[in-house]
């Protein structure tokens, strides 16, 4: 085996990437403290096609050289909006027909793995601050609250890493859909 070169990859230019087909998700990010989780949370929405990232609360907005660093350009790639009150987003959306779903570990939550996506849905996955999680209100006003299965004595994952594990586990599930 060769290892391929970037140039060998054939990736989309940014053009060819705003035309392309989106996958149907959306990403929230609640709160989020760390500029470099958001970087990386680009990073990986722009791997899988996502639609669009919405900023919320205290999430720091694009241009910034710490988003920048784990970005790698992805910032100019994806859309993102800052909007500041979750809430308000969530109701906007669920008022379009976007579930919501937060991924946060709560009473009778569903495991990522037996949660089956719906064809002709868009979803909109929230994810919540680094020490505190998804908000209350936010919980209360999802559609589902998905949980990622943890085996080991930590309570939770880095949010990039669940948001790099969510959307690949979203991606996978609506693309036998099509």
């Amino acid at each position: 085996m060769k290892k391929l070169k970037n140039s060998e990859l054939k990736r989309k230019d940014i053009a060819a990437f705003k035309q392309a087909k989106k996958t149907p998700l959306i990403v929230i990010l609640d709160n989020i403290r760390s500029l470099n989780n958001i970087g990386s949370v680009f990073r990986t929405a722009d791997a899988f096609l996502i639609e669009k990232i919405y900023l919320c609360g205290i999430t720091a907005t694009p241009p910034h050289k710490d988003i920048h660093k784990t970005a790698l350009g992805a910032t100019d790639s994806v859309d993102w909006e800052y909007v500041e009150s979750t809430d308000k987003l969530l109701l906007h959306l669920q008022s379009k027909g976007i579930k919501i779903v937060s991924i946060e570990q709560v009473e009778n939550s569903i495991m990522l793995q037996d949660f089956e996506t719906v064809n002709d849905t868009t979803y909109a996955l929230v994810f919540g601050n680094e020490v505190k999680g998804v908000q209350q209100s936010v919980v209360d006003a999802s559609d589902y609250c998905v949980e990622i299965p943890q085996y080991g004595t930590k309570h939770s994952f880095n949010i990039s890493v669940s948001a790099g594990i969510v959307m690949w586990d979203f991606f996978k599930k609506m693309k036998l859909h099509q």
